[in-house]
Parts: C-alpha cells; structure tokens; sequence
C-alpha cells in the first residue's frame, strides 16, 4: 500500500477521534404524535419500513463518521461577545451571519468544525445553526417540528459524507443537505430554511457593527486555533462514500444551489463573484444572485408587484434597469419609483460540488447550454 497516499486519511481519522467526547444528555418525555400532513415533501426514493423502521435513504448507506453519537457535541448554551469583545476573532475569519428581527449573530467557522451545531434563539426564533466540515455545507434550520421545538445533536453517521443530525424527540435521523429526516419516526418531515451569509467577519461586522458572536466559551475544551481537517478542503479527494460523481466542476468547488418544484440548480461562488449580479430563472422563478463581498452572496425572487427586475451593479450601486430605482444588499428599494419595496430573499445552500450532486444528481449549472 502506498502510505503517502494513506497518510491524509489516517491524519483525518486521528483528528476525527480529537472529536470524541462523552455527552451526558438528559432525556425528553415528550413526544411528538402527530405530524400535519403539509409538512412532507415527495421524495425521489419515496418511504420505505425496514425491519419496522421507516426510512427514504437506503439504511445500508448510512456511515460511521468515527465519532459515536454526541461525540461531536452541539452547543445548546451558546455564550457570544459584541465586537469589542471578539478580540478572538480575526477579520479572515469565515462566519455564518445570522439577522432575525434586529436581533444579528455571528457563529464562526473555526468554532462549529469541533461542534457542527448550535442549538440557539434569534429574534425569537429557534434556530440550529450547522456545518458539516466534510462538504462545506452550512445551513440554517428552524428548529421548529409541529410546533414544537426541539434541540438536534450529531448521531456520528453520515449519508454522502454529509452529517446526520438526529432531533432529541424521537431521535430520528435528519440529513443536513435536505433539511428533512431520513430515518426513524418522522421521516419526510422538511424543515424550514432560513436565509443568512457565509462571509468574512471583517464583512459582517462592518454590515451589522451591533452583531454579536459566538465565543469560544462553549464548555469543552477544543483546539479551536486548529483546524482538524487540514488542507482537505482543497484536495480532490474525498473520505466517506457518495452515491453520485460528476466531473463538471471540481469536487471541491463552493457552489450555492437551489430547489424551485423540483428544479434544481448550482450557481459557482466565484461566478456570481466575478459577475457582482447574475439575473436568473430557477424553473419558472426570477431569481437575482448578488455578491458585493468575497465569499459572499444573497439570493432573491426579482419581482416586485408582478414585474419581473432585470438588475446591474453601476458605480458601486445596484439598479433595476426597469425604473432605475436604487435597492441595497437587504434587497430593499432606497430611492426611485420602487423605494420602500422589499424583494424576497431566498435560502441558501452553499457546499462542496461533490455534496450537491450526490444529493441532486439531474441538478442543472449556472452558465451551461
């Protein structure tokens, strides 16, 4: 066996053991007993019962990830700083940014990779906020199961290479890519999206100088000045199994896709960089890409009152070419015929190429044919 090609993977499975830690929870009495019947969405592979435990993903799938249940511990008590305490936080730094009701928070990267989840309340809504280190995917969940809340933890599988949560009710299986419980009582169950930015700290806080951020004082003892996965968020190779290859982007190319009816698309970070503001349709949805800051973009419907916008970035400004109105990064009209006029921002799924595909194999590209 070639051990220079072995060396890679026995240094993630050694930093992935670093992640082991015994989790003390408590138990929930309650569970949820009836789900309303809009909260499902069709699925491709369609439910399955196996051994009397439902499931849409195949269960012989599902992988070991190295760390066992909670190893990787979620943080429920998340402690943050305001910018003149983020003295820990470097300006580089990538965080997911959060604005819920005024109330705006700042959850680091260099943090979630040893915990993937933060159970949290924003602006009154509860919210998990996850990363998976393996595809780079970060997404934002209502943490809201038939009106209830509930709190998700890790469950040390994976499906893709991709983290399975599980919700701490009925401990069913959740997959992070598609928001939705793939395994256990409430299979089929789809959680809501909720819109929020991949960007550098020094972006966000001159954004939102009144943000909060997550601090490092999460009650575990972490590296937290080290990142365990090393350079694999650049090499071509991946760890764990995924159904689905494509060779139309690199594996590791950061994408934002998108689900409209069943129509999905993939947008490259760096195009919708490059080009500042990219008018689209997913499916038969206007839809407007925006990026005024690296790594960074926003999503939203381009329609206003039944008028489709068509839109351009002039002088370091957004225009819609319809009425010449002026509109902000928060997609909101600040002068012209259309001032005071919000546009509707969309979610969000930003990740590796190779997570998006495995999930969405017949996903369509921003910019082929």
């Amino acid at each position: 066996m070639n051990l220079k090609l072995l060396a890679p993977i026995i240094v993630i499975v050694a930093a992935l053991a670093v992640l082991l830690i015994s989790f003390d929870g408590e138990s929930i009495p309650e569970t949820i007993t009836r789900l309303e019947s809009d909260n499902f969405e069709s699925s491709e592979l369609g439910i399955m019962e196996t051994n009397g435990v439902k499931h849409i993903i195949p269960l012989d799938k599902i992988k070991g990830g190295g760390p066992p249940k909670d190893g990787i511990p979620s943080i429920d008590d998340p402690v943050f700083a305001d910018i003149q305490g983020s003295h820990f936080m470097s300006n580089s730094d990538i965080v997911i940014g959060l604005e819920i009701n005024g109330d705006i928070k700042a959850y680091p990267l260099f943090i979630l990779v040893w915990h993937e989840i933060v159970n949290d309340k924003v602006g009154g809504t509860p919210v998990s906020v996850t990363y998976c280190p393996l595809c780079y995917t970060n997404q934002v969940f209502e943490r809201v199961i038939d009106g209830q809340e509930v709190e998700f933890g890790t469950s040390g599988k994976l499906y893709n290479s991709n983290l399975l949560m599980y919700d701490r009710f009925t401990e069913s299986y959740w997959s992070q890519a598609l928001g939705m419980a793939v395994t256990g009582e409430l299979t089929g169950y789809q959680l809501n999206l909720i819109p929020f930015d991949v960007i550098t700290w020094g972006d966000w806080k001159t954004l939102h100088p009144d943000t909060l951020v997550l601090t490092t004082d999460t009650g575990y003892i972490r590296s937290y000045a080290t990142d365990p996965y090393g350079s694999y968020y650049t090499e071509p190779r991946i760890i764990f199994p995924v159904e689905h290859l494509d060779d139309r982007m690199h594996p590791k190319e950061i994408i934002l896709g998108f689900n409209q009816d069943d129509i999905y698309k993939a947008y490259k970070q760096n195009d919708i960089e490059s080009n500042v503001i990219v008018n689209d349709f997913i499916g038969d949805v206007p839809v407007v890409l925006v990026s005024l800051f690296s790594e960074n973009s926003r999503a939203f419907e381009r329609t206003i009152d039944g008028t489709i916008l068509d839109f351009v970035y002039v002088d370091d400004a957004i225009f819609d070419t319809q009425t010449n109105s002026k509109w902000n990064y928060s997609g909101l009209s600040i002068s012209g015929e259309y001032e005071g006029k919000q546009l509707l921002r969309m979610p969000i799924e930003p990740g590796f190429w190779f997570e998006w595909v495995a999930f969405h194999p017949e996903t369509l590209i921003y910019g082929d044919g």
